[in-house]
């Protein structure tokens, strides 16, 4: 039984702290440039944990991914004419 899960962006002063980050969730990428981790956490625990890691001395900010929320069937899907003989070509 999968449940729904959305990722919270977690902008770090430091990266020396993102293994503590473990215990919240799932850690989908690091950043090592730009100093933020994608964490990935159930949907019913998103504003409990978003409060908890914003507390932390190491956090700069916390922000809530937007993906679940998207639209992401489209209208109007049809692929141009000129594009469809291109691909029968094999250019």
């Amino acid at each position: 039984m999968l449940s729904d899960r959305q990722g919270l962006i977690v902008w770090l002063y430091h990266l020396k702290q993102a293994k503590l980050l473990k215990r919240f969730g799932n850690i989908h990428y690091v950043s090592k440039r730009m100093k933020y981790v994608v964490l990935y956490c159930d949907r019913t625990e998103i504003d409990y944990l978003q409060e908890k890691l914003s507390k932390f001395s190491f956090v700069r900010k916390v922000e809530v991914s937007w993906k679940p929320f998207l639209k992401t069937e489209y209208e109007n899907a049809k692929p141009d004419k000129a594009k469809e003989y291109d691909y029968k070509i094999g250019l």
